[in-house]
């Protein structure tokens, strides 16, 4: 493994530079193996897990899905605030950024990205809530894929360019999840849900976030800085891949079943369910439906 390590780590530096010595001894980061290793394992649960629960009652997960969505809801905060602060503190330029230019204020933005990745670790737990739950329709190809795919990623970030230009899309994404996981939490509590109205604008929002990290991230393109143009490169390759599966996801739940998905989607609404976010859709009422004449385990 060590090996493996070293080899990965010499490819990445004829591509992108020496590693970034300023995150050396942080958790998960001095080597590759951990990050890896959680991320096979997630996959093997997404496979697994459903068979294991296939013969047996699905969990509520209710009281803990408040507390969980309400607290990633304030380190999404958090990380916003923080990102926001540093970027004004460092005086970044939107049109390129390099990783050694913006004094102490590098040091608040690399402090704040490494909890953004170590947040895309919590962030596996959605998936294992649709498990527990029996929810196996919502954990679709895109929302593996991005879960799976942005811990990984932001292990390299943190590693090779853990501030500068790559602030902006954690940025975006960090106020987008505000959004999302306070919707989720809300949702986990029955009384509100009449009240949830913005769950479509959420994934416009993600969309939105996709293009203007395009945008942003071809600035750095056109008028280049010391930031690696490889890994502008690949990000634009990657928020891409987002925006086109995001884009299927929009069209298949909100455009094409057109009249009659619409109307069902306000039925489910005043009975109580969820509707789509995040690649898949949440839904407490078809939960409840689906298990009213079997006796719910307790958590």
């Amino acid at each position: 493994m060590e090996h493996f390590d070293a080899s990965l780590s010499t490819y990445f530096r004829a591509w992108l530079g020496p590693r970034d010595t300023r995150v050396e001894g942080w958790f998960l980061l001095d080597n590759y193996v951990p990050t890896l290793v959680c991320s096979i394992l997630y996959l093997l649960i997404v496979w697994l897990g459903p068979k294991y629960m296939k013969t047996r009652q699905p969990f509520s997960c209710r009281g803990i899905l408040v507390v969980y969505n309400l607290g990633l809801t304030l380190l999404s905060l958090y990380m916003f605030c923080e990102l926001v602060t540093g970027v004004w503190e460092g005086q970044y330029n939107f049109f390129c950024q390099g990783t050694r230019s913006g004094g102490e204020a590098d040091m608040k933005i690399i402090r704040v990205l490494w909890w953004y990745y170590f947040s895309k670790l919590i962030e596996f737990m959605d998936t294992f809530f649709f498990i527990l739950r029996k929810n196996n329709h919502q954990i679709t190809v895109l929302h593996v894929y991005h879960h799976a795919s942005m811990l990984n990623i932001w292990w390299f970030v943190m590693n090779w360019v853990p501030c500068g230009h790559s602030y902006f899309g954690a940025t975006l994404n960090s106020f987008i999840h505000v959004l999302m996981y306070s919707y989720y939490g809300l949702s986990s509590i029955p009384s509100m849900r009449p009240y949830l109205w913005w769950k479509k604008y959420i994934t416009q929002g993600q969309l939105l976030q996709f293009v203007l990290t395009i945008i942003q991230t071809s600035c750095g393109v056109i008028w280049p800085c010391t930031f690696p143009l490889g890994w502008l490169y690949f990000q634009i390759g990657y928020m891409i891949s987002l925006i086109t599966l995001f884009t299927n996801f929009y069209i298949q739940t909100y455009n094409k079943k057109g009249v009659s998905r619409r109307r069902e989607h306000q039925k489910d609404h005043q009975n109580g369910s969820v509707a789509a976010v995040n690649g898949h859709i949440s839904s407490f009422s078809s939960l409840e439906n689906n298990v009213k004449p079997r006796k719910q385990r307790k958590d």
